[in-house]
């Protein structure tokens, strides 16, 4: 995967520079707080001085306690500002997570069919989560690991260096030395992390793969083979995963080992320079607290190393999709569709997908206003592919779509989609109630459209059925409902939508006799004074349409009414239709 380091933090940049006021107050309160807090070990130094003093004791009470009182008004300044920022790093944070999200939602949503058809839903889901818990973990790394730790060290040096120069460069080198090991270390794991990341949303996929087609795995017996292939994917993920752990453990160790170097070198040194009267009692307090402190902080620089790492792995899995540009856009000027007639022409076009395979070769034909066209022929022949381009869910490789003489190219995809109307062969609803789903079709309907809605597409007896009615949750791609269900609810949606040119994608042909009864009714509402355009494998419910297309090889081979075709003695129509009448599946 190429390295996107860069714009991801642009991207969290642009989103975290609208609350430029939190982030100042956050900084300046972290650069307060953390200068109270090394200066605190100063205070202490002068109390064990003065407590080891020659003199009495009740002649040093007095300073003790204005010691006491001064290490506890830079405690509580330290404790206010560490308040502050975390309530302000809170706000911003919580916002700029939100932002990023919604960045994402938008951006995804803009991507194409074929994009969504080549990833997996599940690794979608955890790159756009990942992606803004990757800003909470890296800006948390930022703020209370990496700030914190450049003051630290440096105040650090430079009050050791005015007691000593040997104990500040002494504590200056082993930090640079252990910071760049850190570095070193955390760049040979980065690949081990990133690969890891990867294995980790394959294994998601494969998961959420399984989850959606769990009736197919079930009816063709694929349990055994599934189980393997996911056992397989998550046990490359467990050994990588070990891995990257172990060398984690083998770094700490060393760590550690360097840490012992630090405290007693330094002590070693402290002690030297106490026989020359270069530093008194306090001044050891002074240098274990500090010593204390950058162990602290280092350690947890080399986790924060390795954790940023972690978390820009994640991160950039989907600054890829961001960068990824859409396949389908709208050209600069274009304005919205406007539909006054219904006319649909298609001028000398042509379609394969991604140059694999030709499906629309020089493809002519002319749909009037207001006219019922059924679109036929073998599969593979290219009558679904129709309904994409016409719906612009893909480019054309040449010719042009016409709707009322405006190409659908140079128009606005958002003017398209809301003068079209497709009801398919397995409609997908929301997991969300019925009266939600019939409204999608037109959000600010009211109730009462809605329920006329729903009884023009036959669907509002059986909605009183149920215990909520139209309040009633249809489950995830309304898996609740029958198909036959689901079909008549997609209806009364387009038919709430009304637009001017309904596509029927096969909307019959997977349903029982009943249920294809009760949706021919609803079809006849749903058509009335629009341009339609019906894909079938059904002949039968096709034979009162204006015109049939029959379509081979993404070519108009045969043009007219049932009658007219059927009446053709070689008609590729006549032959599908006797093989349908004598009992086969056409």
């Amino acid at each position: 995967m190429p390295n996107y380091t860069a714009r991801t933090f642009q991207i969290f940049w642009q989103h975290t520079a609208k609350y430029k006021w939190a982030v100042f107050v956050v900084l300046s309160s972290i650069v307060i707080a953390s200068v109270a807090s090394v200066i605190g070990p100063l205070f202490y130094k002068d109390f064990f001085n003065v407590l080891t003093a020659p003199g009495n004791a009740p002649d040093k009470i007095g300073a003790l306690q204005m010691i006491l009182v001064k290490i506890l008004m830079v405690y509580a300044v330290s404790w206010t500002f560490w308040r502050l920022s975390t309530f302000f790093a809170s706000y911003f944070q919580s916002r700029v997570m939100a932002d990023l999200a919604y960045t994402c939602f938008s951006y995804l949503q803009k991507h194409s069919v074929a994009f969504f058809n080549n990833n997996f839903v599940g690794a979608l889901v955890k790159k756009v989560n990942r992606f803004s818990n990757s800003f909470e973990g890296i800006s948390d790394l930022m703020l209370w690991n990496v700030i914190t730790l450049i003051i630290n060290i440096s105040l650090i040096v430079v009050i050791l260096s005015r007691r000593s120069l040997w104990l500040g460069l002494g504590v200056l080198i082993w930090a640079l030395f252990y910071t760049g090991f850190n570095y070193v270390f955390s760049l040979y794991k980065l690949k081990y992390d990133l690969k890891r990341s990867e294995l980790n949303s394959k294994s998601t996929g494969v998961l959420a793969d399984t989850i959606t087609n769990h009736l197919n795995i079930k009816l063709f017996n694929g349990y055994d083979s599934e189980v393997k292939n996911y056992y397989k994917v998550n046990d490359d993920l467990q050994k990588l995963r070990r891995f990257t752990w172990d060398l984690g453990n083998i770094f700490e160790a060393i760590q550690a080992f360097f840490n012992i170097f630090l405290e007693l070198g330094i002590f070693f040194l402290a002690i030297h320079l106490w026989t020359q009267g270069k530093i008194t009692i306090g001044d050891f307090v002074l240098i274990q607290a500090y010593i204390i402190n950058i162990m602290m902080r280092l350690w947890d620089f080399g986790r924060m190393i390795r954790r940023y790492y972690e978390y820009m792995a994640e991160a950039q899995e989907m600054t890829e999709i961001l960068e990824t540009p859409h396949e389908i856009k709208d050209q600069l000027g274009a304005k919205d569709l406007q539909v006054t007639e219904g006319q649909i022409e298609f001028k000398q076009v042509d379609f394969n997908y991604r140059q694999t395979r030709k499906i629309i070769t020089n493809l002519n034909l002319l749909i009037k206003p207001k006219e019922k066209v059924a679109i036929v022929g073998p599969s593979g022949s290219g009558k679904s592919t129709i309904v994409h381009i016409l719906l612009r869910s893909y480019d054309l490789e040449s010719g042009k779509i016409l709707i009322d003489n405006q190409n659908i190219a140079h128009v606005k995809q958002d003017s398209l989609w809301q003068n079209i109307a497709l009801v398919n062969q397995d409609p997908i609803l929301f997991h969300r109630t019925l009266k939600e789903n019939i409204r999608y079709g037109r959000p600010q309907a009211s109730e009462a459209e809605v329920i006329t809605a729903a009884k023009l597409a036959n669907c509002h007896d059986f909605i009183k059925g149920f215990s909520d009615k139209y309040d009633t949750y249809v489950g995830e791609r309304g898996v609740k409902l029958s198909g036959g269900e689901r079909q008549r609810v997609a209806m009364a949606r387009a038919i709430l939508k009304n637009a001017p040119i309904l596509v029927l994608d096969e909307a019959t042909s997977s349903l029982d006799s009943e249920s294809e009864k009760l949706i021919q009714e609803a079809l006849n509402n749903l058509m009335k004074d629009k341009t339609v355009i019906v894909i079938a494998h059904r002949l039968s419910t096709i034979m009162k349409m204006d015109r049939i297309i029959v379509l081979d090889k993404g070519q108009v081979v045969e043009d007219g009414s049932h009658k007219e075709l059927i009446q053709k003695s070689d008609g590729l129509y006549k032959r599908l239709w006797e093989k349908q009448v004598g009992g086969f599946i056409g």
